[in-house]
């Protein structure tokens, strides 16, 4: 009997853990822009412009996972860290750093610009507002695959799932028009099957 038990908690945390891979982070109910965004746009109005004919998610391919981390890296290592207030003297102003200096959503939206030209969808491409570990205000890049959310960061070469670091995801630009949402967790089938 014991050994029963044992094997069935191995196989709820084993179903648990693969689970929990499979949740996402969902488009909740609109939030307001952010300023920063809000002058990108006016200065850069195709850069926002959200194209509901282009795939909302995208499949992951190895040749992909090659562009992500190649573009990642490359704007990482050429891009110096400048906050705004000492590059541009505002509080916040989102830009494409072109002098070689700027600061996190900077860094996130050449990799967009880069990305795209390589030939992703850009709606597949979302600016997100998370929290780091240190409880600042942090930019990074989500590219929505079908299987899962990855994060682009100019804290990392690496190319997370959203799940793998240790923030707390607010907000993204919408996938359905231009402008911001609040993201959710998607609820885990698990606890869905618990609950009922």
């Amino acid at each position: 009997m014991p050994g029963r038990l044992l094997l069935a908690l191995v196989a709820l945390a084993c179903l648990a853990t693969s689970v929990q891979a499979a949740s996402r982070l969902l488009d909740g109910k609109e939030a307001s822009p952010l300023f920063g965004w809000v002058g990108f746009c006016e200065r850069h109005p195709a850069e926002c412009e959200v194209d509901t004919n282009e795939p909302e998610a995208l499949a992951l391919t190895d040749e992909v996972v090659g562009l992500l981390e190649a573009v990642n890296r490359h704007v990482n290592s050429s891009v110096k860290p400048m906050r705004d207030p000492d590059h541009w003297g505002q509080v916040d102003r989102w830009s494409f750093p072109d002098d070689g200096y700027g600061d996190c959503e900077d860094f996130q939206l050449l990799k967009r610009k880069l990305l795209v030209e390589a030939g992703l969808p850009r709606r597949a491409l979302r600016m997100t507002v998370v929290i780091d570990g240190g409880g600042a205000g942090h930019a990074v890049l989500t590219l929505r695959t079908t299987r899962d959310d990855l994060i682009l960061d100019n804290q990392t070469d690496a190319i997370l799932s959203w799940q793998e670091t240790a923030y707390k995801f607010v907000q993204r630009e919408s996938t359905r028009n231009t402008g911001w949402v609040f993201l959710e967790r998607e609820a885990s089938p698990l606890m869905t099957a618990m609950a009922q």
